[in-house]
């Protein structure tokens, strides 16, 4: 299903140890951009939690915060980190001394260093991990939906888009060609007019040989054939949903291409008008595109 790359999911779940609270929220990045905000006895489990994440999203910049709230008498112990803090202190004591002065630690000090400061486990306990990585997957489901729910309705939005720009296509084909037998008619009459005031008359051959130039100049069946193409492939994209948003900017870059192109060639100013929305349409598919997976 096509997703958004904007989305919030949030999970909360109880054991009889502790309490986890998960929160996921996402915008828009050309890659998997990972932001973790986890308690210090989880923080070296990120490698482990990013594969669980990348089972749920592929683009983003993804926020997740975890919230742990111990249940009466389980909660590890605090750990202190007795040689950092000895190293620190003899070294603000060599410090002082080099200057001359008397130092006298404040160990109320070290309370707000978090760097000294953990929770005692040895081996991390395999069914806290469990319940972690259990958690994380619940809370990854609600962002998903949440993000599901956006990408459908910017796929109904760009659906709606797609066949508005079909049934310009469609207008441009049919026009086109009166516009090759204006044109031909114009350069017919001007060069008479001019062969006029020489005294000349309009060499038929030479003549035809300019038309079959023009007619090349003004055809654009290649490129509206082009633009068919383009737009089954979008709504094809739309359809599929998986890695969709890199393939759509790509083929809507290549609507652009085509669309510019037809209004090169077709000078006229109903097409011209035509040709300016077809590409104000594109442009907010594309920033529809922006915003998905």
């Amino acid at each position: 299903m096509l997703r958004s790359m904007t989305g919030f999911g949030r999970c909360l779940v109880e054991t009889p140890q502790f309490t986890q609270q998960w929160e996921i929220k996402s915008v828009n990045s050309r890659h998997l951009d990972l932001k973790w905000r986890l308690p210090l006895i989880a923080r070296n489990l990120e490698p482990q939690l990013e594969k669980v994440v990348r089972r749920f999203g592929a683009r983003g910049r993804v926020d997740i915060s975890l919230t742990l709230q111990y249940n009466a008498g389980s909660a590890p112990d605090a750990a202190f980190n007795q040689a950092q803090a000895k190293a620190m202190l003899d070294a603000l004591a060599a410090f002082a001394q080099e200057r001359g002065e008397h130092f006298v630690p404040n160990y109320n000090t070290l309370l707000q260093l978090p760097s000294l400061w953990g929770e005692s486990l040895d081996e991390m306990d395999e069914n806290f991990i469990a319940h972690l990585e259990e958690g994380l997957a619940m809370a990854l489901e609600d962002w998903n939906e949440a993000r599901s729910t956006e990408g459908h309705a910017l796929a109904q939005d760009m659906t709606a888009r797609i066949l508005r720009m079909e049934e310009w296509v469609d207008v441009i084909a049919q026009r086109a060609p009166a516009i090759r037998e204006e044109r031909m008619a114009i350069v017919r009459e001007r060069l008479n007019e001019l062969l006029a005031t020489q005294g000349s008359e309009l060499d038929e051959s030479r003549f035809l040989q300019e038309v079959v130039i023009l007619t090349d100049k003004l055809d654009v069946s290649e490129e509206l054939t082009r633009l068919h193409t383009h737009l089954d492939r979008l709504r094809e994209l739309l359809n599929t949903g998986k890695d969709a948003g890199r393939r759509l900017d790509f083929t809507l870059q290549e609507c652009f291409r085509e669309i510019n192109t037809c209004g090169n060639k077709t000078p006229d100013v109903q097409l011209s008008r035509l040709v300016v929305d077809f590409k104000n349409e594109l442009e907010k598919c594309r920033e529809q595109v922006q915003n998905l997976e």
